[in-house]
C-alpha cells in the first residue's frame, strides 16, 4: 500500500496548482483504500508479483475518488469522512473539473500498462459506474422503489469497481477464464456488502465515527435497503410519513423516522442481506486454485476483509 501511495503522489502532479490542491484534499482525507487493497490482496492470493499492480491499484483509487468528487456535488453534500467536502471548500466547479482530471489521469495510467484487456475492464467499469449514478438520480424521491431496483443501482455504482479490482488481479496473474470469473464474483459480492453496510450506517451509525450526518440519504431522496425493509415492516401511518419525507426531501421529522427504522427490525434485515453477500464472497474464495503457504495467507486476508466489512462502523 505504501508503493500505491507513492504512485498516487507521483501521478497527482500537475502544472495547475488547484488540481493538486483539490485532489490531495480528498485523497488525503482518510479513505479506507479498500479497492486498491483488494486488488493487491487478490494478486497475492494468485501468486502475482507483476509490478503493474501498484499502478492499477492507484488507478482504481483515482476512479473512486473522481466519483466521490462528482457525487458530493450532485448530492449537495457538506460533510465526508468528518471534514467539509471538497465542493464546500473549493466550490462545485473545481470539484467537478478535478474529478474529470482524475478520470483522465487514470486512463493515461491504464494506457501505460500496455494491455488492451486491462483497458477494457477499466473502461467498461467506469461506464457502468456512470450509468449507475444516472440510474440513482432517476430513482431519487421515488417512494415506491423496490429491492430489485436498489440492487441494480448498487451493483453498478459501487460493486462494479470492486469487481473490476479483483478481475484486474486475475488478468495480471494470467489466470484462466474460470479463475477470472471467480475473482470478479468475490469482488462484486463484497462491493455489494460494502454498500449495504454503508446504507445501514446512515441510520444506525454514530455521526462522529461515520464522519457524515445521519439520515443524509433520506434527506437527498435516496431510497436504500433499510428504508425498503422499513416500509415492509412498519404501520401504514409510519409508511406514509416516510414516503412523504422521501418525496419531499423533508427532514423535519428525521429523528422520528430514524426511530421507526431502528425499531422495526429493518436494519437487521438489511444486515442479513449484507451477510449473504459476504457468504457469496467467501464461497468464491474457496473455488480459487489451491496455492502454497504464501498465497494462502493472502486468501485468509481476503476472507478477513469480507467479514470485517460487516463489522465496520465508519
Amino acid at each position: 500500500m505504501q508503493a500505491v501511495d507513492d504512485v498516487i503522489e507521483q501521478r497527482l502532479s500537475s502544472e495547475v496548482p488547484l488540481v493538486g490542491q483539490v485532489a490531495h484534499y480528498i485523497i488525503g482525507s482518510g479513505g479506507k483504500r479498500v479497492r486498491p487493497a483488494l486488488l493487491l490482496l487478490m494478486c497475492g492470493a494468485l501468486g502475482c508479483t507483476d509490478a503493474r499492480r501498484h499502478t492499477l491499484a492507484a488507478v482504481v483509487e483515482f476512479i473512486h475518488t473522481a466519483t466521490l468528487l462528482h457525487d458530493d456535488v450532485v448530492d449537495e453534500s457538506t460533510l465526508r469522512r468528518g471534514r467539509d467536502t471538497a465542493n464546500q471548500v473549493f466550490g462545485n466547479a473545481a470539484s467537478v473539473l478535478v474529478g474529470d482530471f482524475l478520470y483522465s489521469r487514470a486512463f493515461q495510467m491504464m494506457v501505460d500498462c500496455g494491455d488492451m484487456r486491462i483497458m477494457r475492464v477499466l473502461a467498461d467499469a467506469t461506464n457502468v459506474i456512470a450509468e449507475g449514478e444516472v440510474l440513482q438520480l432517476m430513482n431519487m424521491h421515488d417512494a415506491h422503489l423496490d429491492e430489485a431496483a436498489y440492487l441494480r443501482v448498487i451493483r453498478a455504482k459501487t460493486a462494479k469497481l470492486f469487481e473490476a479490482s479483483a478481475r484486474l488481479a486475475a488478468l495480471l496473474a494470467g489466470a484462466d477464464a474460470a479463475t477470472e470469473a471467480t475473482c470478479a464474483e468475490y469482488g462484486q459480492a463484497i462491493g455489494a456488502a460494502f454498500q449495504i453496510v454503508d446504507d445501514v450506517l446512515d441510520y444506525a451509525g454514530d455521526t462522529a465515527e461515520l464522519g457524515k450526518n445521519l439520515g443524509d440519504d433520506l434527506r437527498e431522496g435516496k431510497v436504500t435497503l433499510p428504508v425498503i425493509c422499513t416500509l415492509r415492516r412498519c404501520t401504514p401511518t409510519e409508511a406514509a410519513l416516510i414516503r412523504s419525507a422521501i418525496e419531499t426531501g423533508g427532514s423535519e421529522r428525521m429523528d422520528e423516522i430514524l426511530t421507526i427504522v431502528r425499531r422495526c427490525g429493518a436494519l437487521d434485515e438489511a444486515r442479513h442481506h449484507a451477510r449473504a453477500e459476504v457468504e457469496r464472497a467467501t464461497a468464491a474464495l474457496q473455488r480459487l486454485p489451491s496455492g502454497d503457504h504464501e498465497t494462502k495467507k493472502y486468501r485468509q486476508a481476503l476472507l478477513q476483509l469480507a467479514t470485517q466489512l460487516l463489522a465496520r462502523r465508519s
